[in-house]
């Protein structure tokens, strides 16, 4: 399951875990860097449409904090368009450096304007270009039209680096449920899974 060249497959101890899920995340978002995990930031976001049918893609996490991880997308894209009808996704995270994964789960809301135009202005000058050209999901009538509508957008993103992007929003998922998830080589795999109580958390293993 598990290419030795390249995943070592650390020890997890659950009882040493802490009493919420986020302290735990950063420490292995850091140990996913250190190991030398490509891309440790990317990661599934899963929603469903109005017919409650799944949807997936891959997206970047642009902060967590607070039992807060946080996404940004156009509101009007496809994601954002489900997220409207139904504000509650999942996120899954797969380091194989490590074997690790991580599974979230919880309602979603945006964050305030100020905060999204913050968050976008935060990227790179490609990001915002890319943000600028914007139709996110919209059907492409051609490549050609793909990259003059983009041409158009890096010139402005390089003239007006603070350039707003109307759509752009900032989602946060309040996270409900997480599980820990280490891979090991005889399969007796760790799974912990905090589930929220009130203001607090509970934790339990579960058979993998």
């Amino acid at each position: 399951m598990w290419d030795p060249k390249v995943t070592s497959l650390p020890p997890f101890d659950p009882a040493a875990a802490p009493a919420s899920p986020l302290p735990l995340f950063t420490t292995w978002f850091a140990d996913a860097v250190a190991a030398g995990q490509p891309e440790p930031h990317t990661m599934s976001l899963a929603t469903s449409d109005e017919a409650g049918l799944p949807d997936v893609r891959t997206v970047m996490l642009h902060g967590a904090e607070e039992d807060c991880w946080s996404f940004a997308t156009h509101a009007n894209s496809r994601k954002g368009r489900q997220l409207a009808e139904r504000p509650y996704a999942a996120l899954g995270f797969y380091w194989h450096v490590q074997g690790r994964q991580i599974r979230i789960r919880g309602p979603v809301t945006t964050a305030p304007p100020a905060e999204s135009l913050a968050d976008l202005h935060a990227r790179s000058t490609g990001a915002l270009a890319a943000a600028l050209t914007g139709r996110q999901s919209a059907p492409l009538e051609s490549l050609e039209a793909l990259a003059q509508a983009s041409e158009t957008a890096w010139a402005r993103a390089q003239e007006d680096p603070e350039a707003p992007s109307p759509t752009w929003t900032l989602y946060r998922l309040r996270a409900d449920e997480v599980e820990f998830f280490q891979g090991d080589e005889r399969r007796r795999h760790v799974r912990l899974r905090y589930v929220r109580r009130g203001e607090g958390w509970g934790k339990e293993l579960l058979w993998p």
